[in-house]
């Protein structure tokens, strides 16, 4: 039996599976566990068969971080030449800090769903397995094998999509046996096709110092004057250097952010220490650590910065997704979402997704889904339940016409 969409977003929506982001948080709402252990639930239910990719094991008394995977037989099994296709939902949200709504109490009202992750992107998953219920209720002819990916940790680290290669590399398993032909990865997009998105190089900075009594400044070394030289020479290398990569057509201009600065200990202390972290965002076709590299030199050599700068290695690095290898799959996808809803356009986005972790293995990979960016981490997300109805069905018309 086919699954009610909007009644599968608001069990997803009430079950907390907060990515902590890199914070020493710890809560029953933090980790992905609650949400892999609904899914398994869902598969079971749809008798397919399913299971689970550890990516981050238990430790310190924290749960196992698990990708979980779903198959739907195909026409034509893959070992004897049928189609793969590859449906991708990440189930992780960002905090809930500043929400002005319950954050996991499902609220439907004029035509919207309210919670995290409604937009970003629970509702993305929800159009999904909608879909694959319906494929494997209504099993149509021409219908490729379907496996949808639940993955972990996309909004601090890609680790869940880096972990999925390895699902067919090994060449071993069975829900995943092989590459994968093509990919949806779900995103808000407006019901638009997402073909080309800018990745992302993220690290920290450190100036150092010496410590000492704020009544005597000058016995020390204060580490935040140090930041202050290094800030002004990343505001002049984002508003002078960075322009000088050419813009993308579909994502437009590379960029550099600085997000978070700390350091000290008390305010009649002398900061030995200050640390800030550093966002670069790529265009397809940059390499991220030449342009960690390019970002390093430049600091090094602005006028004042007369000190060493410590620069981390990289924490993050997530490549961008280029248009071309995509197009046919962009071309298709479209088509059917036209037919579906009357229009559609192939666009790029400034933010990163999964699908470039896909697709740097080889696998045609588009981004598709309901709901806005612009909703996406609010304080009070929401979802059109219209747009969530009609990404399920458009996704599964196009499993429908088969790879």
């Amino acid at each position: 039996m086919a699954l009610d969409v909007v009644k599968t977003l608001s069990e997803l929506v009430s079950i907390p599976s907060v990515n902590p982001m890199g914070r020493p948080v710890s809560g029953p709402e933090f980790y992905e566990h609650r949400v892999t252990d609904y899914l398994q639930g869902v598969f079971e239910r749809l008798k397919l068969p399913w299971q689970r990719q550890t990516v981050h094991p238990a430790q310190d008394g924290l749960p196992a971080r698990e990708n979980i995977f779903c198959r739907v037989e195909g026409s034509r099994p893959p070992a004897a030449g049928g189609g793969m296709l590859l449906f991708e939902a990440h189930q992780d949200t960002v905090p809930v800090d500043g929400m002005t709504i319950p954050p996991w109490t499902p609220t439907v009202r004029e035509g919207r769903i309210y919670g995290r992750g409604s937009c970003d992107i629970k509702g993305g998953m929800a159009a999904m397995l909608g879909a694959i219920s319906r494929l494997a209720d209504e099993r149509p002819a021409n219908r490729p094998t379907i496996v949808l990916a639940c993955t972990i940790n996309e909004e601090h680290g890609f680790t869940g999509a880096t972990a999925l290669a390895r699902m067919w590399d090994a060449g071993r398993d069975t829900i995943l046996p092989r590459r994968p032909d093509a990919a949806v990865v779900a995103e808000p997009t407006g019901l638009q096709v997402v073909t080309a998105h800018k990745g992302c190089v993220r690290w920290k900075a450190r100036t150092h110092g010496r410590a000492c009594h704020s009544s005597q400044p000058h016995l020390g070394d204060n580490a935040a004057y140090k930041m202050a030289r290094v800030l002004i020479a990343l505001e002049a290398y984002a508003r002078d250097e960075v322009s000088r990569v050419p813009p993308h057509r579909l994502c437009g201009p590379a960029t550099l952010s600085v997000g978070t600065i700390g350091g000290g200990l008390s305010v009649n202390t002398v900061p030995d220490l200050c640390t800030i972290e550093i966002d670069r965002r790529l265009l397809p076709g940059e390499d991220d650590l030449a342009a960690f590299e390019q970002v390093r030199q430049f600091v090094a050599k602005y006028p004042g910065v007369n000190f060493e700068v410590e620069h981390q290695h990289p924490y993050m690095r997530g490549a961008a997704l280029g248009d071309g290898p995509n197009q046919p799959l962009a071309d298709s996808l479209s088509a059917v979402v036209r037919e579906t809803i009357g229009r559609c356009e192939q666009i790029g986005v400034p933010y990163g997704t999964d699908a470039s972790k896909i697709a740097q293995d080889g696998v045609p990979s588009v981004v598709f889904g309901p709901g806005s960016i612009d909703q996406a981490h609010t304080a009070d997300e929401w979802l059109s339940l219209a747009e969530l109805e009609s990404a399920s069905e458009a996704l599964f018309r196009f499993a429908c016409r088969g790879l």
